[in-house]
């Protein structure tokens, strides 16, 4: 998807007026490390989302991270382009930030510790902050979190955010820095992409990935920080770091959102837990929305 714009820089850059003309040929390039704006020129959309629907559009690369904010009733999808994404995501309340996903209430609530479609992403007040509704992947994982510096300098032997192997909790780090959240506000996350399974003497073990074009799509119950890094998983087997493309797209989809509210949407939220973490999204977001 990569396009460039042809430009001598023989000396273009040497004095203001051609450093601008130079910064000025830039306009309408897209690369793979970058948002497209407006979404609505992303160049390949998904056959199932109108162009004129999507609201955000980006490619974020093994080793880089996102943090936008997105409306409650927002759709996300995101895609393991190349097969060896491990896409670590957090969500912060955007309205209230000193909410933020709860991955232990995530598995505890729905009585399940692997993630898939019908999955709620809880917050640390009981609320609904999102909702699995579909997934072509089932290489998931909240139980290990992001890899840490600590853990890919033993690893790789670098862990930094500038580094050649950055790790996904410094990537968070910085992400939340850009809305004004630090350390403290970064608790354990889920992991997209790579899954791992507990085995029979309770040892987490690697599953890997499902393989290049796999997919999984949230719907957002109230609007949120998300926040995204693209870092190999703590329990990646390979010896080389390796993280992948990670594609987000994200559209408005109130359709979806009224239809998980009202236990109509296929496949999703037919358990007692589920229901009554939707009324306590929905009773908050009423509260709020009372506000002037």
């Amino acid at each position: 998807m990569t396009s460039t714009t042809e430009f001598s820089t023989t000396e273009s850059t040497s004095t203001t007026t051609g450093a601008r003309e130079h910064a000025r040929a830039q306009a309408g390039t897209i690369t793979d490390a970058m948002p497209v704006v407006p979404a609505t020129d992303w160049p390949h959309p998904p056959a199932d989302v109108p162009a004129d629907r999507l609201t955000w559009a980006e490619s974020i690369p093994g080793g880089r991270y996102t943090a936008i904010i997105l409306a409650r009733g927002t759709r996300i999808r995101l895609t393991d382009r190349d097969g060896t994404a491990c896409a670590s995501l957090m969500m912060w309340r955007a309205d209230a930030p000193w909410e933020r996903l709860n991955t232990a209430d995530t598995v505890k609530v729905p009585w399940q510790a692997y993630l898939g479609t019908g999955h709620p992403l809880l917050s640390d007040q009981g609320r609904v902050l999102a909702t699995i509704v579909a997934d072509t992947s089932g290489h998931h994982d909240a139980l290990c979190g992001a890899s840490t510096l600590t853990g890919n300098v033993a690893r790789y032997g670098a862990g930094a955010p500038e580094s050649d192997s950055p790790a996904g909790r410094e990537l968070l780090l910085l992400a939340g820095l850009k809305h004004g959240l630090g350390e403290r506000d970064l608790p354990h996350t889920v992991s997209f992409f790579h899954g791992v399974r507990v085995d029979d003497d309770g040892a987490l073990v690697s599953t890997g990935n499902a393989g290049a074009g796999a997919t999984v799509d949230l719907v957002l119950h109230l609007p949120v920080v998300v926040a995204v890094a693209v870092a190999d998983h703590p329990l990646d087997p390979s010896e080389q770091y390796h993280a992948g493309t990670v594609e987000l797209l994200a559209w408005s989809a109130p359709n979806d959102l009224g239809a998980l509210v009202g236990h109509t949407f296929p496949g999703v939220g037919g358990d007692l837990e589920y229901r009554r973490a939707i009324a306590n999204s929905e009773a908050a977001h009423r509260a709020f929305a009372q506000i002037d």
